[in-house]
C-alpha cells in the first residue's frame, strides 16, 4: 500500500522553511539600511562640530561628528582592549563623567595604555573629540531579540590624558555590515532543509512503494 505524504512533519518543515527564507530577507533589508547609514558615517568626520548627546543610543546623524563635553569630575575608569591612532594595541581607559548634580554624565576615551586596570592621572575638564558610542557587550540574541539597554554615547579625546596615546578616531571600516552574509547562511540553511526533507520524503515513499 502506497503510503501518503506525512502531513504533520512536511507542515513542521514547510513553517521552519518559511521561517528562514523570511530571516534571509530580512538580513538583506537590513543590509540596504545598514549601507545608507555607512555612507552617513563616511561624511560625518567632516561636519562640523555639534552639541554631544545626552544619552543613547546616537543617531547615525551624529557619529563620528566632532563634539566636545565638560567632564566635572571623575567618578570611576573602565580600561578595554583598543587601538591608539598610531595602530598599536593596547588597553583605552574610559573615564566615567559628572557633568552635574543629576543627569547621566558622560563617557570620555582619554587614551590608549599598555597596563590593565590604569587609573590616569585625570581628574576632568573640557575634552574635544569624535562621538562614539560605549564598547557593546551585549549578545547577538539579546541585540536581536531581547530589549537591552542602548548604548551610551562616549567621546574619543583628540588629545589624550598624560602618559598615554591618542586613541584611534572612529572608522567606518571599524562598523562590520555583515548582513548579506547572514542572508545567504539562511538562504543556504532553508535549501539545505528543503533538500534533506526531500530525500527523506522520498525514501520512505520508496520504501512503502515497495513493501
Amino acid at each position: 500500500m502506497i503510503r501518503r505524504l506525512p502531513i504533520l512533519s512536511t507542515l513542521i518543515v514547510a513553517i521552519a522553511i518559511a521561517v528562514m527564507i523570511g530571516l534571509g530577507v530580512w538580513q538583506l533589508q537590513r543590509s540596504g539600511e545598514k549601507e545608507a547609514m555607512l555612507a552617513i558615517l563616511r561624511a560625518n568626520p567632516a561636519k562640523p562640530s555639534t552639541r554631544f548627546p545626552e544619552v543613547g543610543p546616537v543617531p547615525s546623524d551624529l557619529l563620528f561628528r566632532q563634539s566636545s563635553a565638560h567632564c566635572l569630575r571623575v567618578v570611576g575608569w573602565r580600561d578595554e582592549a583598543g587601538r591608539a591612532a598610531d595602530g598599536s594595541m593596547g588597553f583605552r581607559y574610559i573615564a566615567e563623567c559628572a557633568t552635574g548634580a543629576e543627569g547621566p554624565g558622560v563617557l570620555v576615551n582619554l587614551g590608549v595604555g599598555t597596563k590593565p586596570a590604569l587609573k590616569p592621572a585625570w581628574t576632568g575638564g573640557q575634552v574635544e573629540g569624535w562621538i562614539a558610542e560605549e564598547p557593546d557587550h551585549r549578545s547577538l540574541l539579546s541585540r536581536l531579540f531581547e530589549k537591552s539597554m542602548p548604548l551610551r554615547p562616549m567621546l574619543i579625546a583628540r588629545t589624550p590624558a598624560a602618559g598615554l596615546k591618542a586613541a584611534a578616531p572612529p572608522k567606518v571600516d571599524d562598523v562590520p555590515n555583515n548582513h548579506l552574509a547572514y542572508a545567504v547562511q539562511w538562504f543556504l540553511f532553508a535549501g539545505i532543509a528543503a533538500v534533506i526533507y526531500g530525500l527523506a520524503v522520498r525514501k520512505r515513499l520508496a520504501g512503502s512503494e515497495g513493501s
